[in-house]
């Protein structure tokens, strides 16, 4: 596959890439778990088929030491044994958040209410804004179509 405009190129989009990337940063800076955001961020990629968010969250997440079982098991959470409860409710969260489209009432109280029973309100800012973050960057490298496959772990830190 080849991309429809190189990003890596565009000046507009380096601009918004860096916005992007910076207000994911403040999401790290909270309590919750880092490799709980990487869990996010792959659930939400695998809904929205963004080969190129998997390839780099996958890698980053492996790189970080998250083990091969739970990244080949995060799109079976629900079945799989090896998420905590915290980790379950940050998953949904996720789940409903990049399917907000499909829901006319958006996220429903009870997937917000399990959420809030494991994350504090700053937590769950964190939260939601990683969902919001990687539906972005998953919609422009959709758009897009970037090509997966190459990325090194750590290459755009």
């Amino acid at each position: 596959m080849e991309a429809r405009l190189n990003l890596f190129a565009s000046p507009v989009a380096t601009k918004l890439v860096k916005h992007f990337v910076g207000a994911g940063k403040v999401a790290h800076e909270t309590t919750v778990p880092d490799a709980t955001l990487e869990l996010v961020k792959i659930r939400a990629s695998q809904i929205n088929g963004c080969g190129y968010c998997l390839d780099m969250h996958t890698k980053d997440a492996a790189e970080a030491g998250e083990t091969q079982q739970r990244l080949h098991l995060v799109g079976a959470w629900r079945e799989a044994t090896v998420f905590t409860e915290a980790e379950r409710a940050a998953l949904e969260l996720a789940e409903q958040g990049t399917r907000i489209a499909d829901a006319a009432g958006g996220v429903p109280d009870e997937v917000w209410e399990n959420a809030a029973k494991h994350y504090d309100s700053e937590e769950l800012v964190a939260l939601v804004a990683t969902i919001a973050a990687i539906n972005a960057f998953n919609r422009l490298n959709v758009i897009f179509q970037q090509p997966a496959g190459d990325y090194r772990p750590g290459q755009f830190a």
